[in-house]
């Protein structure tokens, strides 16, 4: 069995792969400071309510965005399941062509998004991924990550929204039903949403004409769900696109057969 470790700036994802499909995936706040020994109390726990145990698991892959993380998650492969993971950015092949000027500074998780969009949807994509940051990324029809865009996330956007200005309170981010805030928490709701849904829609649509053939748009990430179909510009919403990057990867390196 096959352990999945995603971790992004807010939380880590773990899914455990039997060979034919996802079995279990579980979600914990991203601390840099978190040794291995504390991933495996844990994880041991989660494991245990599934029916699961550490011993069953002979491979890892891991994907974080958080440099001083790998270390412990790596010792959690290594001490845990006995076995040396692969590391995105590391020792993990991805056979994807990467055409930015700096390809050493593609972020892990944009590239494993960019290999399991490409395996799942046809022609070049937009790969949209609302997380701590929200990213704008093109996938070429074979597969090539060709570059994309940074953009603050949501949710940061929000707490940036209070914490700079005294009188406005901490909100929690939802659909408003209109446009037009009639107190404090509405318009801050409104700016926030409605702005976002503009900032999707208009980097998509200076992405295709600048691209100048057709995009398709696949969304992923634990805040894309707020946008699922209020945006008109998103074409599909994929939350397991994350975790199949992090499978193909595995069987390029690995030969796991489906």
């Amino acid at each position: 069995m096959l352990l999945a470790i995603e971790q992004g700036n807010t939380n880590t994802m773990f899914a455990v792969h039997n060979g034919t499909e996802w079995i279990a995936q579980w979600r914990a706040a991203t601390e840099a400071s978190r040794t291995a020994d504390e991933y495996a109390v844990w994880l041991s726990q989660l494991l245990a309510m599934a029916g699961l145990q550490m011993g069953v698991m002979d491979a890892c892959i891991i994907s974080s965005v958080v440099p001083q993380s790998i270390f412990n998650l790596r010792n959690l492969s290594r001490r845990y399941l006995q076995v040396e993971p692969l590391v995105i950015g590391e020792n993990a092949r991805l056979d994807i062509p990467v055409r930015i000027d700096k390809p050493s500074e593609a972020g892990a998780d944009r590239l494993v998004n960019a290999i399991g969009a490409h395996v799942a949807y046809e022609g070049d994509l937009i790969v949209i991924d609302s997380g701590t940051a929200t990213t704008f990324d093109i996938v070429a029809a074979d597969g090539g990550f060709e570059g994309g865009i940074i953009a603050p996330g949501i949710n940061l956007s929000m707490e940036a929204l209070h914490n700079a200005a005294a009188k406005l309170p901490r909100v929690a981010i939802q659909k408003p039903q209109r446009v037009l805030g009639k107190d404090t928490v509405g318009a801050m709701q409104s700016g926030v949403f409605w702005g976002y849904i503009a900032l999707i829609e208009g980097l998509i649509d200076r992405l295709k004409a600048e691209w100048g053939q057709p995009l398709t748009v696949v969304a992923t990430g634990g805040v894309a769900s707020l946008f699922h179909g209020t945006s008109l510009g998103i074409d599909h919403f994929d939350p397991d696109l994350t975790i199949r990057g992090l499978l193909e990867i595995h069987r390029r390196n690995k030969g796991l057969a489906q």
